[in-house]
Order: C-alpha cells, then sequence, then structure tokens
C-alpha cells in the first residue's frame, strides 16, 4: 500500500517508527496516539490504529486496536487498502493465538491468506506471508 508521505497522520506514523528505532518506544506511543486523535477519515484511521496497537501491554488492548484497525480499513474505499488486509488479519489471528482462541485465530489467519496476493513482492510481503504460514503451521500443530 502506498502511504503519502505529505500525508500528516503517515508522518506522525514515520516519526514514531523513527522513535522505536532510536529505543524511545514512550515517545513513538505518543506520535501513534497522536496520529490516532488527529486522524481524519477511515484510512487515516486505520493506518494510525495499526501503529497505536504496537504499542499495548496486553494481547486484549493489542486485539482491541487491530481490530479498530481492521473496521476503519473494510470502510476504505480506497482499493490500495487490500495489501494492508494481509497484515491486519494476521495480527488479529496472532492476537486470538496468544489468546488461546485457536478457532478465531484459525479464521483470521486464513483471511490473512485469502487476501495475501494482494501483498507487494518484496521483504514486507515475504515478512508477512512468512507469519501466516507460521502461524497456520503452529495452529494445526496445537489442534487435535
Amino acid at each position: 500500500m502506498q502511504f503519502d508521505p505529505e500525508n500528516k497522520i503517515v508522518q506522525l506514523c514515520a516519526q514514531g517508527m523513527t522513535l522505536e528505532g532510536e529505543g524511545k518506544p514512550d515517545m513513538a506511543a505518543q506520535a501513534f496516539r497522536r496520529a490516532w486523535y488527529e486522524a481524519s477519515n477511515n484510512l487515516e484511521k486505520a493506518i494510525a490504529a495499526h501503529y497505536v496497537a504496537r504499542h499495548q501491554q496486553g494481547v486484549t488492548d493489542k486485539l482491541k486496536w487491530d481490530e479498530q484497525a481492521l473496521f476503519h480499513a473494510l470502510q476504505t474505499k480506497d482499493e490500495s487498502v487490500k495489501e494492508f488486509f494481509p497484515s491486519l488479519y494476521l495480527n488479529i489471528g496472532k492476537c486470538y493465538e496468544d489468546l488461546h482462541d485457536h478457532n478465531s485465530a484459525a479464521v483470521n489467519y486464513r483471511l490473512a491468506l485469502s487476501f495475501a496476493d494482494s501483498l507487494p513482492d518484496d521483504g514486507y510481503g515475504q515478512m508477512i506471508r512468512s507469519g501466516i504460514r507460521a502461524g497456520l503451521q503452529r495452529l494445526q500443530a496445537a489442534l487435535p
């Protein structure tokens, strides 16, 4: 998914990523939270919620923010958002897996897989595809 580098929400999230890389997680979380509060449309809210989710202390709160990101992504009319779905469903699946809800995890991992063709053929796309495969393999090993 192409992000507009001139978009203020994208800039705040990029700033947060830089702060993460500098070992400043609290400042990164503030940048992501600010992006959430300043987001003015569904695409911006989806992006911001996705990053806010990264800084939640508990799995339940992370799941809430990941589901918030998905909700807003699903409301977006921009076709390029389809590239975002594999990552969102992967994150939601992992939350459910961590909460030991293997059925919900499997549903979300399969949804992630169903959108995997929309991923770019680059390092990011390979990372998300690998995460989806790993999640499905873990569940296959865990289920009777």
